[in-house]
């Protein structure tokens, strides 16, 4: 119950004002606690703010009046009276949109305010996904957001696109990431080990629970201040801060397992060998201990599921986190430290370990004119996954008669599998690797009111990775046969840079128009260098490693580069009677990545937004209509994501001679790549926004394409960097919708619901026939498609299958190749629910995806296992598939229909992608405890997944491994 306690003040002029001790709880309309509310002494610098548990406690004298403010809730204002009670009910604010605040960069915004398309995502929903990387927590969250696993092994860097692919390299598609205001390398670390065909990504140094939010800056208006940077989108990530509100400890623990859930059909060892039996009946070949061991050598009762053997383990998964945090009214800091593990599902020891590190400090003067804000993330990751061992798809198919991998004393088995004349499959199997990153991402911003209105920014901002990783290979990793040496390889990977932003930010407001205006710089470098080398002859295994002790260091190369970046940016917000706005902004941008006459370009964007529902026709006519706001927005971002120095003539050192040859063409006149961007949208609000929609139409071309331009042989260069004459285009619509459901004081229910239907498209290639990509694009088709052979069904004659030799010339080659396959999406997106009663709460999410893949597992008579469904061929000849048979014919033409759309299968997918249950323990009984809260939770990570498809993962066809079935569950206390 709220109380108070009179005590007297004496003023300067000798009089005695009373004054009460006011304490209480402030609560939503369901009694639900609410804490961070500020309570302000109005014409006063006094105030306070609520705990965890809604519990605040002021002095104030009678007379004055408090107000209570809250995100999301309608300010409450209070005269405080002799019988002045302290427990406060807020309602909530029934346009709320104008009190989400949404991190726009160099700005803040609102959901209500914003002119440009900015999607978002809070800590409640990423913060218990046991992912190594914050990218990984985004799947199905957002519209036009594409995030793809790299793989099964933890650490390996995922494949993130918003809105498509603009750029013909890979390389020129990366977003930019931005943490706490830093910008990072986007840029996967190279490895040797099992993520080297992904790389390791860069984000797997912060802590998933440690982040706030993350949005995602879409169209032209919410990129085009970050210029070039901001071509393929900007992903802002934003750490937690302490307030003084939140004071105290939070600790969280939780450990878990991790399978593959999807396993392949494929044949046993009696299905497999009367497979292997009919291919040798069919060829009429004799059986040989060279083409038939399976059959002569192996033993014919034994059976070895080798999706078990290769990936049948169990994956377990331990994250610990603590975090402090308190202050005072004018300082608040956080400090937090995290551990996360996990392993594989792979034979052998292997591990991901990270342990991380945030400091947050908030500090304004007593006359709010000075703000200091300091951010620091430390990241240590140890990542032990072996190189050299083929642990993939091929060796799924191993035939399920095949001999152990191990002799009983551990070592590998060389004997059995080298009387059949093969390498063991696990060769290399006693291989270590480690690779240790270590992650530092600073910023300082400082800020000060020079008078109402202006203020005074700076953003400084620094970044350091440092990966080092070897990769040890022992002799008894290998054939002896092969009479090899001990040998280790080593890559170290070094980046920096830093960040210097000065800015001005202007306010004014005049009647019915608010202006908005920031004009500010950017002074970047980044200094990055890569080394590989191997060592050879170590005399010992215990050696390997130390580079002294090997007989020879051999393929030593190394990269040093430097890049710097220069900018102006400015930005002009208007808006009247917060009905209509309008955003310009502009940026040059310099880039030391193209020769001195084409450094410089400018980019610039405008973006528009009018709230209709708040005319009083609309009104009027609409009283169910709560929103309404349409949007659109236009401009340009550039794109210099290519390799430095490619300007230049480039020399290598000869080893013998002494001299220098070259190794690169300079080429001074290629310059940026243009990308612009259209965009329209509509957001609309029902029965008091209990119902939200949102729909969203957009249309980027990308022009002026660099790439490596291939040369000819003859000229002593394989490419030279240039600007193609091709235009990519990217468009499509995205649609969300959010519902609450069901609101009451024990229940409440949301959904929410998001979907994308991209197209991507080559527009123009002007004598395209006659370039290089003759054989890898189609105009008027998007980038990533496949150029397949008309499929022209099986050879009565010979039972194999056949290809179309379109221009009947003999050979089958990419004239022939007519038929276009798309293998993009054509549609994906989420639907997510959370509920919520009383101390329980639980959250799902299924994400879906509509798309097409390819199997390849339907080969058969072969020393190959296969898919059970070639069985309809054993059976008869009433069977899709071709003649079961291992003769180079039946090989050629398997081959060639894997190039056509026989083996395409449907390969959409509806996936429980995460499931959350907590239960919160009620006051009094935490109270008790000597605790502010306790929960106990449990998390699933891709549960369940409905599928045609016939491969292991149908989000990544054809690919293998993706995402494991994660169950966690752990606690959390609040001191």
């Amino acid at each position: 119950m709220g109380q108070f306690q009179v005590q007297a003040r004496t003023t300067t002029t000798n009089h005695k004002v009373f004054q009460q001790l006011i304490s209480g709880t402030v609560s939503d309309q369901q009694g639900l606690p609410l804490p961070g509310v500020n309570i302000l002494i109005k014409s006063s610098r006094q105030g306070a703010m609520t705990n965890l548990d809604g519990s605040y406690s002021i002095t104030a004298a009678i007379g004055d009046t408090l107000s209570y403010s809250f995100m999301g809730y309608t300010t409450k204002i209070l005269v405080v009276t002799n019988d002045f009670k302290g427990d406060i009910q807020l309602q909530q604010n029934a346009d709320a949109l104008s009190e989400v605040v949404i991190n726009a960069g160099y700005y803040n915004t609102t959901e209500r305010e914003r002119t440009g398309n900015i999607a978002r995502v809070t800590a409640e929903e990423i913060e218990l996904q046991p992912v190594v990387s914050p990218l990984q927590a985004l799947q199905g969250r957002m519209a036009g957001v594409e995030v793809t696993s790299g793989g099964s092994h933890p650490g390996m860097a995922s494949t993130i696109k918003i809105r498509g692919t603009n750029s013909l390299r890979e390389e020129g598609n990366y977003p930019l990431y931005i943490i706490d205001g830093v910008p990072i390398n986007s840029t996967p670390i190279e490895s040797n080990s099992l993520m080297a065909a992904a790389g390791i990504d860069p984000l797997n140094s912060l802590d998933v629970s440690n982040i706030k939010s993350i949005e995602i800056l879409k169209d032209a208006d919410a990129t085009a201040i970050y210029g070039s940077r901001g071509a393929n989108g900007v992903v802002l990530i934003t750490t937690k801060k302490g307030t003084a509100a939140t004071s105290g400890v939070t600790a969280r623990y939780y450990t878990g397992v991790a399978t593959v859930s999807e396993r392949l059909d494929l044949l046993n060892t009696r299905q497999y060998l009367a497979v292997r039996n009919r291919a040798f009946e069919n060829d009429g070949v004799e059986k040989t201990a060279r083409n038939a061991y399976d059959l002569l050598l192996w033993d014919q009762k034994r059976y070895t599921d080798w999706q078990d053997f290769i990936y049948g383990g169990t994956s377990r998964t331990t994250n610990a986190k603590l975090d402090y945090s308190g202050g005072s009214e004018q300082t608040s800091f956080r400090l937090s430290g995290g551990y996360f593990s996990q392993g594989t599902v792979y034979p052998g020891d292997y591990n991901y370990h990270k342990i991380t590190g945030s400091f947050r400090l908030n500090h304004h003067s007593k006359n709010k004119k000075f703000n200091l804000n300091l951010s620091t993330n430390y990241g240590v990751d140890v990542n032990t996954l072996t190189g050299g061992v083929s642990y993939n798809l091929s060796n799924v198919f191993l035939p399920p008669n095949a001999p152990a991998i191990f002799q009983d004393n551990g070592q590998l088995n060389w004997q059995d599998w080298g009387d059949a004349g093969l390498d063991n499959p696990l060769a290399g199997f006693f291989n270590t690797s480690e690779t240790n990153t270590n992650t530092l991402i600073t910023n300082l911003g400082l800020s000060y009111q020079l008078f109402e209105g202006l203020e005074l920014k700076t953003s400084l901002g620094y970044t350091h990775l440092n990966s080092r990783e070897i990769l040890k290979r022992p002799l008894r990793s290998y054939n002896p046969a092969d009479a090899l040496n001990h040998r280790s390889s080593h890559i170290n990977s070094y980046r920096d840079s830093w960040i210097i932003e000065p800015q001005l930010h202007y306010s004014l407001k005049v009647e019915k128009l608010a202006v908005n205006a920031i004009l500010g710089g950017t002074f970047q470098e980044n200094t990055s260098s890569l080394e590989r080398f191997q060592g050879t002859g170590y005399a010992s295994e215990a050696l390997i490693g130390n580079l002294g002790a090997a007989e020879s260091i051999v393929n030593a190369s190394g990269e040093n580069t430097t890049y710097r970046y220069a900018a102006i940016f400015s930005r002009i917000g208007l808006n009247w009677d917060r009905k209509y706005y309008l955003n310009f902004t502009g940026r040059r941008d310099g880039s030391s990545r193209f020769g001195p006459n084409n450094r410089f370009t400018n980019f610039g964007a405008i973006g528009a937004a009018w709230i209709f529902s708040d005319e009083k026709l609309i009104e009027n006519a609409l009283p169910f209509l709560s929103f309404g706001k349409l949007r659109a927005s236009y401009g340009t971002t550039g794109n210099d994501q290519i390799g430095d120095y490619g300007y230049l003539d480039a020399y290598e050192a000869t080893i013998a001679a002494g001299g220098l040859y070259p190794t690169g063409l300079a080429n001074p006149n290629y310059s940026w790549e243009i990308n612009k961007k259209l965009e329209g949208g509509m957001e609309l609000g029902f029965l008091k926004d209990r119902l939200r929609l949102g729909i969203s139409y957009y249309r980027n071309r990308s022009s002026n394409q660099l790439v490596g331009y291939p040369l000819p042989y003859l000229t002593g260069f394989t490419s030279v960097q240039a600007n193609l004459p091709a235009t990519v285009e990217n468009r499509g619509w995205e649609i969300e919708w959010t519902s609450q459901n069901f609101n009451g004081r024990d229940f409440r229910w949301q959904t929410s619901f998001n979907i994308s239907l991209p197209k991507n498209e080559l527009l123009s290639y002007p004598d395209i026939e006659q370039s290089p990509y003759a054989n890898t694009y189609r105009v008027g088709h998007p980038l990533n498609i496949s150029l397949l052979y008309n499929y022209t069904g099986i050879d009565p004659e010979t039972g194999f299958y056949t290809v179309e030799d379109s221009n009947g010339d003999g050979s089958y080659d990419y004239q022939d190749r007519n038929s276009i396959q798309d293998n993009n999406r054509s549609f994906y997106g989420g639907l997510s629910n959370q509920l919520t009663y009383k101390g329980f709460s639980l959250q799902f999410l299924w994400e879906f995806v509509k798309q097409e893949g390819r199997i390849t597992s339907f080969s058969a008579g072969a020393i190959r296992n296969a898919n059970r469904m070639i069985l309809s061929r054993l059976e008869g000849n009433d069977s899709p598939y071709q003649q079961i048979s291992q003769t180079v014919a039946a090989s050629t033409a398997y081959n060639r229909v894997l190039n056509t759309s026989f083996p395409i299968r449907d390969a959409s997918y509806f996936r429980l992608k995460t499931l959350s249950l907590a239960f919160k323990f009620p006051k009094n009984l935490v109270t008790k405890l000597g605790l502010k809260q306790m929960q106990l939770f449990l998390h699933g990570q891709n549960l369940i997944t409905i599928t045609d498809y016939d491969g292991l993962d149908p989000e990544r066809p054809g690919l293998g491994l993706g995402n494991l079935r994660t169950i966690t569950g752990g606690i959390e206390i609040n001191l």
